[in-house]
Protein backbone atom coordinates (compact mmCIF):
# COMPACT_ATOMS: atom_id res chain seq x y z
CA UNK A 1 0.00 0.00 0.00
CA UNK A 2 1.29 3.44 -0.87
CA UNK A 3 1.71 5.42 2.33
CA UNK A 4 -0.35 8.65 2.42
CA UNK A 5 1.51 10.95 4.75
CA UNK A 6 0.65 14.25 6.35
CA UNK A 7 2.15 17.40 4.86
CA UNK A 8 2.35 18.95 8.32
CA UNK A 9 5.67 18.85 10.13
CA UNK A 10 5.62 17.66 13.75
CA UNK A 11 6.09 21.23 14.94
CA UNK A 12 3.28 22.52 12.74
CA UNK A 13 0.95 19.78 13.96
CA UNK A 14 1.74 20.67 17.57
CA UNK A 15 0.95 24.32 16.87
CA UNK A 16 -2.35 23.42 15.23
CA UNK A 17 -3.28 21.10 18.09
CA UNK A 18 -2.59 23.93 20.52
CA UNK A 19 -5.63 25.65 18.98
CA UNK A 20 -7.78 22.54 19.29
CA UNK A 21 -6.93 21.16 22.72
CA UNK A 22 -5.78 17.67 23.72
CA UNK A 23 -6.58 15.90 20.45
CA UNK A 24 -5.18 13.60 17.80
CA UNK A 25 -5.33 14.49 14.10
CA UNK A 26 -6.10 11.66 11.69
CA UNK A 27 -5.68 12.36 7.99
CA UNK A 28 -8.88 11.71 6.03
CA UNK A 29 -8.35 13.53 2.74
CA UNK A 30 -5.31 14.64 0.73
CA UNK A 31 -6.17 16.49 -2.48
CA UNK A 32 -2.93 15.59 -4.28
CA UNK A 33 -3.88 11.92 -3.81
CA UNK A 34 -7.69 11.88 -3.81
CA UNK A 35 -8.28 14.83 -6.15
CA UNK A 36 -8.87 18.59 -5.91
CA UNK A 37 -12.64 18.11 -6.19
CA UNK A 38 -15.64 18.50 -3.93
CA UNK A 39 -16.80 14.95 -4.68
CA UNK A 40 -13.47 13.47 -3.55
CA UNK A 41 -13.57 15.61 -0.41
CA UNK A 42 -17.10 14.51 0.52
CA UNK A 43 -16.39 10.82 -0.14
CA UNK A 44 -13.65 10.92 2.48
CA UNK A 45 -14.93 13.49 4.94
CA UNK A 46 -18.73 13.35 5.23
CA UNK A 47 -20.10 12.37 8.64
CA UNK A 48 -16.68 12.19 10.25
CA UNK A 49 -17.43 14.53 13.16
CA UNK A 50 -15.06 17.43 14.00
CA UNK A 51 -12.57 18.15 11.21
CA UNK A 52 -9.89 20.66 10.37
CA UNK A 53 -9.09 21.69 6.79
CA UNK A 54 -5.44 22.61 6.18
CA UNK A 55 -4.44 24.41 2.98
CA UNK A 56 -0.95 25.08 1.66
CA UNK A 57 0.23 27.54 -1.01
CA UNK A 58 3.53 28.10 -2.78
CA UNK A 59 4.13 31.26 -0.76
CA UNK A 60 4.68 29.06 2.30
CA UNK A 61 1.41 29.84 4.06
CA UNK A 62 -0.47 27.16 6.00
CA UNK A 63 -4.06 28.16 6.73
CA UNK A 64 -7.49 26.64 7.05
CA UNK A 65 -10.65 26.14 9.06
CA UNK A 66 -12.04 24.05 11.89
CA UNK A 67 -15.61 22.88 12.52
CA UNK A 68 -17.01 20.68 15.25
CA UNK A 69 -19.96 19.73 13.02
CA UNK A 70 -20.41 17.02 10.37
CA UNK A 71 -20.26 17.57 6.65
CA UNK A 72 -23.39 15.95 5.19
CA UNK A 73 -24.23 17.90 1.97
CA UNK A 74 -27.54 19.13 3.46
CA UNK A 75 -27.42 22.40 1.52
CA UNK A 76 -27.99 24.33 4.74
CA UNK A 77 -26.15 27.10 6.54
CA UNK A 78 -24.59 25.53 9.63
CA UNK A 79 -24.10 27.33 12.93
CA UNK A 80 -21.07 26.26 14.93
CA UNK A 81 -19.84 28.52 17.71
CA UNK A 82 -16.61 26.49 17.87
CA UNK A 83 -15.72 27.02 14.19
CA UNK A 84 -12.78 29.27 13.30
CA UNK A 85 -10.29 30.11 10.56
CA UNK A 86 -6.58 30.02 11.26
CA UNK A 87 -3.10 30.62 9.86
CA UNK A 88 0.09 29.06 11.22
CA UNK A 89 2.37 31.59 9.58
CA UNK A 90 4.09 33.55 12.31
CA UNK A 91 7.37 34.10 10.42
CA UNK A 92 9.18 31.63 12.68
CA UNK A 93 8.84 34.15 15.51
CA UNK A 94 6.95 34.02 18.75
CA UNK A 95 3.82 35.78 17.51
CA UNK A 96 0.47 34.31 18.45
CA UNK A 97 -1.12 32.02 15.88
CA UNK A 98 -3.86 33.71 13.87
CA UNK A 99 -7.34 32.44 14.82
CA UNK A 100 -10.53 34.17 13.63
CA UNK A 101 -14.11 33.37 14.67
CA UNK A 102 -17.20 34.22 12.64
CA UNK A 103 -19.05 37.48 13.27
CA UNK A 104 -22.25 35.86 11.94
CA UNK A 105 -24.05 33.97 14.72
CA UNK A 106 -26.36 32.22 12.24
CA UNK A 107 -23.86 30.72 9.80
CA UNK A 108 -20.38 29.27 10.25
CA UNK A 109 -20.14 27.31 6.98
CA UNK A 110 -22.30 26.20 4.09
CA UNK A 111 -22.91 22.44 4.11
CA UNK A 112 -23.35 22.00 0.39
CA UNK A 113 -21.88 19.94 -2.42
CA UNK A 114 -18.81 22.17 -2.72
CA UNK A 115 -15.49 21.80 -0.97
CA UNK A 116 -15.13 23.06 2.64
CA UNK A 117 -17.00 26.36 2.32
CA UNK A 118 -16.57 28.77 5.23
CA UNK A 119 -17.88 31.63 3.07
CA UNK A 120 -14.89 33.84 3.77
CA UNK A 121 -12.66 30.96 2.67
CA UNK A 122 -14.03 28.47 0.13
CA UNK A 123 -11.55 25.62 -0.40
CA UNK A 124 -11.34 23.62 -3.67
CA UNK A 125 -13.28 26.49 -5.26
CA UNK A 126 -15.13 25.31 -8.37
CA UNK A 127 -13.31 21.95 -8.19
CA UNK A 128 -9.88 23.49 -8.68
CA UNK A 129 -6.70 23.79 -6.64
CA UNK A 130 -7.66 27.25 -5.47
CA UNK A 131 -9.33 28.97 -2.54
CA UNK A 132 -11.89 31.77 -2.80
CA UNK A 133 -11.18 34.49 -0.24
CA UNK A 134 -13.50 37.24 0.97
CA UNK A 135 -12.96 38.29 4.63
CA UNK A 136 -16.50 39.57 5.29
CA UNK A 137 -18.04 37.14 7.78
CA UNK A 138 -14.66 36.12 9.24
CA UNK A 139 -12.82 39.39 9.77
CA UNK A 140 -9.21 38.79 8.74
CA UNK A 141 -6.50 40.57 6.75
CA UNK A 142 -5.82 38.49 3.60
CA UNK A 143 -2.07 39.08 3.55
CA UNK A 144 -1.85 37.71 7.11
CA UNK A 145 -4.08 34.74 6.40
CA UNK A 146 -2.62 33.48 3.10
CA UNK A 147 -0.31 36.14 1.68
CA UNK A 148 -2.86 36.86 -1.08
CA UNK A 149 -1.75 33.61 -2.76
CA UNK A 150 -4.95 31.71 -3.56
CA UNK A 151 -3.37 28.88 -5.56
CA UNK A 152 -3.19 25.68 -3.49
CA UNK A 153 -0.22 23.35 -3.61
CA UNK A 154 -2.03 20.95 -1.25
CA UNK A 155 -5.24 20.67 0.73
CA UNK A 156 -5.77 18.19 3.57
CA UNK A 157 -8.63 17.42 5.92
CA UNK A 158 -8.05 15.77 9.30
CA UNK A 159 -10.51 14.23 11.69
CA UNK A 160 -10.08 15.82 15.12
CA UNK A 161 -10.29 13.03 17.67
CA UNK A 162 -11.04 14.32 21.13
CA UNK A 163 -10.24 12.32 24.23
CA UNK A 164 -7.22 10.67 22.60
CA UNK A 165 -5.36 10.91 25.86
CA UNK A 166 -8.13 9.28 27.92
CA UNK A 167 -9.14 5.72 28.73
CA UNK A 168 -12.53 4.08 29.09
CA UNK A 169 -13.64 3.54 32.65
CA UNK A 170 -13.70 -0.24 32.13
CA UNK A 171 -12.13 -2.47 29.45
CA UNK A 172 -14.63 -3.67 26.84
CA UNK A 173 -12.78 -6.99 26.55
CA UNK A 174 -11.34 -8.72 29.58
CA UNK A 175 -7.84 -10.20 29.59
CA UNK A 176 -6.03 -11.73 32.53
CA UNK A 177 -2.49 -10.35 32.35
CA UNK A 178 -0.70 -13.03 34.37
CA UNK A 179 1.99 -15.65 33.80
CA UNK A 180 -0.64 -18.26 34.65
CA UNK A 181 -2.75 -17.02 31.74
CA UNK A 182 0.25 -17.20 29.42
CA UNK A 183 0.87 -20.82 30.45
CA UNK A 184 -2.83 -21.63 30.03
CA UNK A 185 -2.87 -20.20 26.51
CA UNK A 186 0.25 -22.13 25.50
CA UNK A 187 -1.15 -25.39 26.89
CA UNK A 188 -4.52 -24.83 25.20
CA UNK A 189 -2.90 -24.18 21.82
CA UNK A 190 -0.56 -27.19 22.06
CA UNK A 191 -3.42 -29.56 23.03
CA UNK A 192 -5.75 -28.49 20.24
CA UNK A 193 -6.36 -30.80 17.26
CA UNK A 194 -8.42 -30.09 14.10
CA UNK A 195 -11.89 -31.65 14.01
CA UNK A 196 -11.19 -33.29 10.65
CA UNK A 197 -9.61 -36.71 10.22
CA UNK A 198 -7.67 -35.73 7.08
CA UNK A 199 -6.01 -32.66 8.65
CA UNK A 200 -3.23 -32.48 11.22
CA UNK A 201 -2.76 -28.71 11.31
CA UNK A 202 -4.85 -25.63 10.68
CA UNK A 203 -3.42 -23.74 7.72
CA UNK A 204 -3.70 -19.96 8.11
CA UNK A 205 -2.97 -17.48 5.33
CA UNK A 206 -1.76 -14.01 6.31
CA UNK A 207 -2.78 -11.34 3.79
CA UNK A 208 -2.31 -7.58 4.01
CA UNK A 209 -0.80 -4.40 2.60
CA UNK A 210 2.94 -4.00 2.29
CA UNK A 211 4.51 -3.30 5.68
CA UNK A 212 1.47 -4.33 7.73
CA UNK A 213 3.51 -6.84 9.76
CA UNK A 214 2.70 -10.31 8.36
CA UNK A 215 6.26 -11.64 8.50
CA UNK A 216 6.85 -9.88 11.82
CA UNK A 217 3.84 -11.69 13.27
CA UNK A 218 5.30 -15.09 12.39
CA UNK A 219 8.65 -14.10 13.89
CA UNK A 220 6.88 -12.91 17.04
CA UNK A 221 4.87 -16.13 17.47
CA UNK A 222 7.99 -18.19 16.86
CA UNK A 223 9.79 -16.13 19.49
CA UNK A 224 7.10 -16.81 22.11
CA UNK A 225 7.45 -20.57 21.71
CA UNK A 226 11.24 -20.48 21.46
CA UNK A 227 11.51 -18.45 24.63
CA UNK A 228 13.61 -15.69 23.08
CA UNK A 229 13.28 -13.09 20.33
CA UNK A 230 14.19 -14.59 16.96
CA UNK A 231 13.91 -13.62 13.32
CA UNK A 232 13.31 -16.21 10.61
CA UNK A 233 11.02 -14.49 8.12
CA UNK A 234 12.38 -11.51 6.19
CA UNK A 235 11.10 -8.21 7.57
CA UNK A 236 11.86 -4.53 7.13
CA UNK A 237 10.58 -1.26 5.72
CA UNK A 238 10.25 -0.94 1.95
CA UNK A 239 7.91 0.57 -0.60
CA UNK A 240 7.22 -2.84 -2.11
CA UNK A 241 6.80 -6.28 -0.58
CA UNK A 242 9.91 -7.89 0.90
CA UNK A 243 8.10 -11.23 0.71
CA UNK A 244 8.47 -12.44 -2.88
CA UNK A 245 7.82 -16.14 -2.21
CA UNK A 246 4.87 -18.02 -0.76
CA UNK A 247 6.18 -19.35 2.54
CA UNK A 248 4.73 -22.00 4.81
CA UNK A 249 5.96 -21.69 8.38
CA UNK A 250 5.40 -24.52 10.86
CA UNK A 251 5.95 -23.33 14.43
CA UNK A 252 8.02 -25.43 16.80
CA UNK A 253 7.56 -25.52 20.57
CA UNK A 254 10.36 -27.52 22.15
CA UNK A 255 10.42 -30.94 20.48
CA UNK A 256 6.96 -30.70 18.91
CA UNK A 257 5.13 -28.53 16.39
CA UNK A 258 2.05 -26.41 16.95
CA UNK A 259 -1.22 -27.63 15.36
CA UNK A 260 -1.27 -24.47 13.25
CA UNK A 261 0.80 -23.43 10.24
CA UNK A 262 1.19 -19.78 9.20
CA UNK A 263 1.42 -19.03 5.48
CA UNK A 264 3.04 -15.75 4.44
CA UNK A 265 2.03 -14.13 1.17
CA UNK A 266 3.32 -11.23 -0.89
CA UNK A 267 2.07 -7.85 0.32
CA UNK A 268 -0.96 -6.20 -1.26
CA UNK A 269 -0.40 -3.03 -3.26
CA UNK A 270 -2.92 -0.60 -4.73
CA UNK A 271 -2.14 -1.08 -8.39
CA UNK A 272 -3.72 -4.01 -10.22
CA UNK A 273 -0.40 -5.46 -11.43
CA UNK A 274 1.59 -4.95 -8.22
CA UNK A 275 1.87 -7.13 -5.13
CA UNK A 276 -0.19 -10.28 -4.56
CA UNK A 277 -2.67 -10.67 -7.40
CA UNK A 278 -6.14 -12.17 -7.34
CA UNK A 279 -5.24 -15.29 -9.35
CA UNK A 280 -2.34 -16.21 -7.06
CA UNK A 281 -4.55 -15.59 -4.02
CA UNK A 282 -7.18 -17.97 -5.41
CA UNK A 283 -4.58 -20.65 -6.16
CA UNK A 284 -3.21 -20.33 -2.62
CA UNK A 285 -6.68 -20.77 -1.12
CA UNK A 286 -7.24 -23.88 -3.22
CA UNK A 287 -3.92 -25.36 -2.09
CA UNK A 288 -2.29 -25.39 -5.54
CA UNK A 289 0.67 -23.17 -4.60
CA UNK A 290 3.37 -24.82 -2.51
CA UNK A 291 6.08 -23.52 -0.17
CA UNK A 292 8.72 -21.29 -1.81
CA UNK A 293 6.66 -20.60 -4.92
CA UNK A 294 8.01 -17.38 -6.47
CA UNK A 295 5.32 -14.74 -6.99
CA UNK A 296 4.94 -12.75 -10.22
CA UNK A 297 7.00 -15.11 -12.32
CA UNK A 298 7.10 -13.94 -15.95
CA UNK A 299 5.56 -17.21 -17.17
CA UNK A 300 3.86 -17.46 -20.58
CA UNK A 301 0.32 -18.80 -20.75
CA UNK A 302 1.55 -22.23 -21.89
CA UNK A 303 3.83 -22.51 -18.85
CA UNK A 304 0.94 -21.77 -16.48
CA UNK A 305 -1.10 -24.47 -18.23
CA UNK A 306 1.80 -26.90 -17.82
CA UNK A 307 2.14 -26.09 -14.12
CA UNK A 308 -1.56 -26.54 -13.50
CA UNK A 309 -1.90 -29.69 -15.59
CA UNK A 310 1.17 -31.64 -14.58
CA UNK A 311 2.27 -30.02 -11.33
CA UNK A 312 5.76 -29.05 -10.24
CA UNK A 313 7.84 -28.68 -7.09
CA UNK A 314 5.89 -25.52 -6.22
CA UNK A 315 2.50 -26.32 -7.76
CA UNK A 316 0.08 -29.07 -6.73
CA UNK A 317 -2.42 -30.24 -9.35
CA UNK A 318 -4.73 -32.03 -6.91
CA UNK A 319 -4.18 -30.55 -3.43
CA UNK A 320 -5.40 -32.34 -0.33
CA UNK A 321 -7.56 -30.73 2.34
CA UNK A 322 -4.39 -30.32 4.42
CA UNK A 323 -2.81 -28.19 1.66
CA UNK A 324 -5.80 -25.86 1.37
CA UNK A 325 -6.22 -22.68 3.41
CA UNK A 326 -8.53 -23.04 6.40
CA UNK A 327 -8.49 -19.44 7.67
CA UNK A 328 -7.64 -16.11 5.99
CA UNK A 329 -6.24 -13.46 8.33
CA UNK A 330 -6.14 -9.89 7.03
CA UNK A 331 -3.16 -8.19 8.69
CA UNK A 332 -3.68 -4.43 9.00
CA UNK A 333 -1.47 -1.65 10.40
CA UNK A 334 -3.44 0.26 13.07
CA UNK A 335 -1.53 3.45 12.18
CA UNK A 336 -2.77 3.37 8.57
CA UNK A 337 -6.41 2.26 8.72
CA UNK A 338 -7.64 5.82 8.23
CA UNK A 339 -5.33 6.26 5.21
CA UNK A 340 -6.58 3.26 3.23
CA UNK A 341 -7.23 4.32 -0.34
CA UNK A 342 -10.38 3.41 -2.23
CA UNK A 343 -8.29 1.13 -4.46
CA UNK A 344 -6.90 -0.78 -1.49
CA UNK A 345 -10.32 -1.14 0.14
CA UNK A 346 -11.71 -2.41 -3.17
CA UNK A 347 -8.90 -4.98 -3.48
CA UNK A 348 -9.31 -6.16 0.13
CA UNK A 349 -13.06 -6.47 -0.40
CA UNK A 350 -12.55 -8.58 -3.52
CA UNK A 351 -10.16 -10.91 -1.68
CA UNK A 352 -12.55 -11.20 1.24
CA UNK A 353 -15.49 -11.96 -1.04
CA UNK A 354 -13.50 -14.71 -2.78
CA UNK A 355 -12.60 -16.36 0.53
CA UNK A 356 -16.24 -16.14 1.65
CA UNK A 357 -17.46 -17.71 -1.60
CA UNK A 358 -15.11 -20.63 -0.93
CA UNK A 359 -16.40 -21.05 2.61
CA UNK A 360 -13.15 -19.96 4.26
CA UNK A 361 -13.64 -18.01 7.52
CA UNK A 362 -11.71 -14.78 8.07
CA UNK A 363 -10.48 -12.51 10.81
CA UNK A 364 -8.41 -9.34 11.14
CA UNK A 365 -5.08 -8.98 12.94
CA UNK A 366 -4.53 -5.34 13.90
CA UNK A 367 -0.79 -4.70 14.32
CA UNK A 368 1.30 -1.81 15.68
CA UNK A 369 -1.33 -0.82 18.24
CA UNK A 370 1.45 0.43 20.52
CA UNK A 371 2.49 2.93 17.83
CA UNK A 372 -1.08 3.98 17.03
CA UNK A 373 -1.93 4.89 20.63
CA UNK A 374 0.52 6.42 23.08
CA UNK A 375 -1.34 5.03 26.10
CA UNK A 376 -1.16 1.49 24.74
CA UNK A 377 2.52 2.02 23.98
CA UNK A 378 3.05 2.95 27.62
CA UNK A 379 1.12 -0.07 28.91
CA UNK A 380 -0.31 -2.84 26.73
CA UNK A 381 -2.90 -3.58 29.40
CA UNK A 382 -4.64 -0.37 28.24
CA UNK A 383 -5.45 -1.98 24.87
CA UNK A 384 -9.16 -2.56 25.56
CA UNK A 385 -9.62 0.73 27.39
CA UNK A 386 -8.19 2.93 24.65
CA UNK A 387 -10.91 5.01 22.98
CA UNK A 388 -8.69 5.41 19.94
CA UNK A 389 -7.92 1.70 19.41
CA UNK A 390 -11.61 0.89 19.83
CA UNK A 391 -12.41 3.43 17.11
CA UNK A 392 -9.78 1.96 14.78
CA UNK A 393 -11.05 -1.59 15.36
CA UNK A 394 -14.61 -0.52 14.53
CA UNK A 395 -13.38 1.24 11.42
CA UNK A 396 -11.48 -1.77 10.05
CA UNK A 397 -14.50 -3.94 10.87
CA UNK A 398 -16.66 -1.58 8.80
CA UNK A 399 -14.16 -1.35 5.91
CA UNK A 400 -13.86 -5.13 5.50
CA UNK A 401 -17.32 -6.17 6.61
CA UNK A 402 -15.87 -8.41 9.32
CA UNK A 403 -17.45 -8.71 12.77
CA UNK A 404 -15.75 -6.69 15.50
CA UNK A 405 -15.47 -9.98 17.44
CA UNK A 406 -13.11 -11.19 14.68
CA UNK A 407 -10.76 -8.20 14.98
CA UNK A 408 -7.81 -8.92 17.27
CA UNK A 409 -5.07 -6.38 18.16
CA UNK A 410 -1.44 -7.42 18.67
CA UNK A 411 2.00 -5.97 19.20
CA UNK A 412 4.78 -7.68 17.26
CA UNK A 413 8.36 -7.91 18.44
CA UNK A 414 10.26 -5.45 16.25
CA UNK A 415 13.01 -3.76 18.22
CA UNK A 416 13.05 -5.69 21.49
CA UNK A 417 15.84 -8.06 22.51
CA UNK A 418 13.87 -9.83 25.24
CA UNK A 419 10.35 -11.22 25.53
CA UNK A 420 7.69 -9.31 27.45
CA UNK A 421 4.82 -11.23 29.14
CA UNK A 422 1.98 -8.88 28.11
CA UNK A 423 3.14 -8.90 24.48
CA UNK A 424 3.23 -12.71 24.60
CA UNK A 425 -0.31 -12.89 25.97
CA UNK A 426 -1.67 -10.69 23.17
CA UNK A 427 0.11 -12.80 20.54
CA UNK A 428 -1.11 -16.07 22.05
CA UNK A 429 -4.67 -14.72 22.22
CA UNK A 430 -4.44 -14.03 18.48
CA UNK A 431 -3.29 -17.61 17.75
CA UNK A 432 -6.08 -19.01 19.92
CA UNK A 433 -8.63 -16.94 17.99
CA UNK A 434 -7.23 -18.28 14.70
CA UNK A 435 -7.69 -21.83 15.99
CA UNK A 436 -11.26 -21.09 17.05
CA UNK A 437 -11.94 -19.56 13.64
CA UNK A 438 -10.52 -22.64 11.91
CA UNK A 439 -12.90 -24.88 13.86
CA UNK A 440 -15.79 -23.43 11.86
CA UNK A 441 -14.12 -24.53 8.62
CA UNK A 442 -13.50 -28.07 9.88
CA UNK A 443 -17.04 -28.39 11.19
CA UNK A 444 -18.34 -27.49 7.72
CA UNK A 445 -16.19 -30.01 5.85
CA UNK A 446 -17.01 -32.70 8.43
CA UNK A 447 -20.71 -32.14 7.75
CA UNK A 448 -19.98 -32.45 4.01
CA UNK A 449 -18.11 -35.71 4.53
CA UNK A 450 -14.70 -34.08 3.84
Amino acid sequence: MSVISSHLSNQQELKLCSLLGHVKLSLLFKASVHGFTADAFHRKCDRQGPTVTVAYNNSGYIFGAYTSKDYAQTGQNITDDKAFLFSLNEDEGNKDLLRVFSTNTKCSFIDGKTGPNFISLDFLHKNTATVYSNPGMYNFIPVQMHGNDLQLSECEVYRVEAGFGSLMEKPWRNIEWTLEMKKFLIDTILRWTPHASSVQKARVLLVGPVGAGKSSFFNSISSVFKGHVSCRANTGIAGTSLTTQFRVYPIKAGDKFLPITLCDSMGLEEEANAGLNFDDFTKILNGHIQDRYQFNQPLPRQSWFSLFSFGSTYFSKAPSVQEKIHVVVFVMDACKIKLLSDKMIKKLTAFRRKASDMGIPQMVLLTKVDEACRLVGEDLKNIYQSHYIYTVMKEVSLHLGISLASVVPVKNYSKELDLEPNTDIMLLKAILQMIRTAEGYFEDISCEGE
